[in-house]
């Protein structure tokens, strides 16, 4: 009989007590352990199981859980007598950030005081200890939402003290989702007050602390050492390009189609690898999404189960305000293909405004690429990069029609227009849309309206998301804007194709708008755009030509 699929537990003890579905890696305690680092940090995306596998490694070291062998009966860390014998033996500091989330840092401050606040209280027996002067139990007391930065600081390296004392056995320290503060003071626009008080916090706990007997920190991310980790050079870092601990996090294809099998959904296979396989962690390929697989064990339909399951705002902010390569990049990306960059893994969140390589490290690190290859370059190894999977691919068409949401009706009615060939509701409707969209696709603090470039670029995805079941969408990749022409070609034999030229107005060349549309009109004759859709086997008759000339939010299209 199928176990029951228990959508969200991360809780391991509430899994083995209610025998539900669970694909054991408890491999990794012993993977780890005999690692010995003293500080490992694990970056992973969202939803691979960090937080199931914490709680794994808590409930098998943690003093609390001493004699609870059913919880490991008939699992792999069980089959070591070593390791049963190590179970439950160690005391463990285990917290999360995961639900510090707020729009300012006195309130994230708050947050993470807070968390550490309830963490003394699960230990509140140790003020009945002697082992604790009166002085010491004073700083106990003291530890709350409010406390000040000193007392924050040292919070948890006196804790460690506190039941390395009364356990007679050095401190575990467990952190979850260590850099959710950090992607929201970014966001939040705090990154620099986050950073002093994580950065001092971390020095303390896990470099300066000798009451530590070993401590692993898991996130989305690697932020750069610079950042808050200055300090710590005792730190392993392991990210998805790493070859350790491979098939920890996440699902394997087989244990996926195993599960599979189970559920009596042998059949659906090819569909499930269609849509969910691609992650990749060091060597390792064919990694699948828990919470996907999960929830399609549960329902047993296909659906974007992880794209879905967060705003994935950041990712839209970071494409959406990127610049010209950026949105190329990306068009090729929901083209199905590769882009090649450098990667840093390192990722400097102060830089993301400004650095091709840092978007698209972040973007692997979320989950939403996946290294397709890679080769050596001069300055180091060159990456091939794209989207993840079929989820993967669904969530950016969507939101990349998001990016158009407060003037949709305008722009679907563009696109309708542009199929019918009816000039004048083109004009109508795209003046429309560039002025309802135009400055989300703008980066600067003081929106530009004499550099369009980023709306264009952003336009030209809109297309290609839209058109993409009637026409193969091609664009110019020659520097400068004034060559960014597209060609649309039909899939089906009664649609005309198309070719749009951009142009920006520039008053020492022409007039008036006109006079730009009708430049752009004579590069694509001058330029024999044509060529390439005729030698396919399209009439010159049934290509059509649009000039469109671009002033700031102003729109003119011509049709040649």
């Amino acid at each position: 009989m199928a176990r029951t699929v228990g959508i969200g537990i991360q809780d391991f003890e509430k899994i083995r007590e209610y025998q539900c579905f669970y694909i054991d890696k408890t491999k990794f305690i012993k993977e780890w352990w005999e690692r010995r680092d003293d500080v490992t940090l694990i970056a992973r995306p969202r939803r691979f199981g960090k937080t199931l596998l914490m709680s794994t490694l808590e409930k098998f070291f943690s003093a609390d859980y001493r004699g609870r062998s059913e919880l490991f009966e008939g699992l792999s860390i069980w089959e070591d007598k070593k390791y049963r014998e190590l179970q439950g033996t160690f005391p463990v500091i285990f917290l999360s950030f995961a639900s510090v989330k707020e729009t300012s840092f006195s309130q994230s401050r708050e947050s993470i005081c807070r968390i550490i606040r309830r963490l003394y209280k699960k230990f509140d027996f140790l003020l009945e200890s002697s082992l604790l002067s009166e002085e010491e139990k004073g700083e106990f007391r003291s530890v709350s939402a409010t406390m000040n930065d000193s007392r924050a600081s040292v919070s948890l390296l006196a804790l460690s003290d506190y039941l390395s004392r009364y356990y007679g056995k050095k401190t575990i320290i467990l952190l979850d989702e260590y850099d959710t503060p950090m992607q929201e003071a970014y966001v939040g626009g705090y990154w620099d007050e986050m950073t002093a008080f994580i950065r001092s916090l971390f020095n303390a706990t896990f470099k300066t602390n000798p009451h530590l007997e070993r401590a692993l920190m898991t996130g989305i991310t690697r932020v750069s050492r610079e950042s808050i980790f200055s300090d710590l050079n005792n730190l392993k870092v392991v990210t998805t390009t790493s070859d350790k601990y491979e098939d920890s996090f996440g699902f394997t294809e087989e244990e996926v189609f195993a599960a599979l099998d189970e559920h009596g959904l042998s059949d659906r296979k090819a569909e499930v690898k269609d849509w969910y396989d691609g992650f990749t962690f060091g060597d390792k390929t064919d990694i699948y999404n828990p919470w996907s697989i999960s929830n399609y064990l549960d329902t047993r339909e296909a659906a974007p189960y992880w794209a879905n399951s967060s705003s994935n705002g950041l990712a839209g902010k970071l494409i959406r305000e990127g610049d010209k390569s950026v949105k190329l990049d990306f068009q090729a990306l929901l083209d199905r293909k590769t882009i090649t960059t450098e990667l840093d893994e390192q990722i400097v969140y102060g830089e993301l405004d400004g650095s091709d390589t840092a978007i698209w490290s972040l973007l692997l690190a979320s989950g939403y690429l996946k290294v397709a290859g890679r080769e050596d370059g001069l300055d180091g190894p060159l990456y091939q990069l794209a989207l993840t999977n079929r989820e993967v691919w669904r969530m950016f068409r969507s939101m990349v029609r998001g990016w158009f949401r407060n003037g949709s009706s305008n722009y679907n009615d563009f696109i309708k227009a542009l199929l019918l060939d009816d000039l004048e509701a083109m004009n109508e409707y795209m003046n429309d849309v560039a002025l309802m969209t135009f400055s989300s696709f703008d980066t600067g603090k003081k929106p530009s309206k004499s550099e369009p470039e980023r709306f264009y670029h952003g336009f030209v995805l809109g297309l290609m998301v839209e058109l993409s079941s009637r026409y193969v969408l091609t664009s110019n990749r020659e520097s400068g804007f004034g060559r960014y022409d597209v060609t649309l070609e039909p899939l089906k034999p009664e649609d005309d194709a198309m070719i749009l030229e951009f142009k920006v107005f520039q008053p020492k060349k022409e007039k008036n708008l006109e006079e730009t549309a009708q430049a752009a009109l004579a590069q694509i004759e001058e330029k024999k755009y044509t060529a390439a859709l005729e030698a396919k086997g399209i009439p010159a008759q049934r290509i059509r030509k649009y000039g469109f000339a671009f002033e700031g939010q102003k729109v003119l299209i011509l049709a040649g």
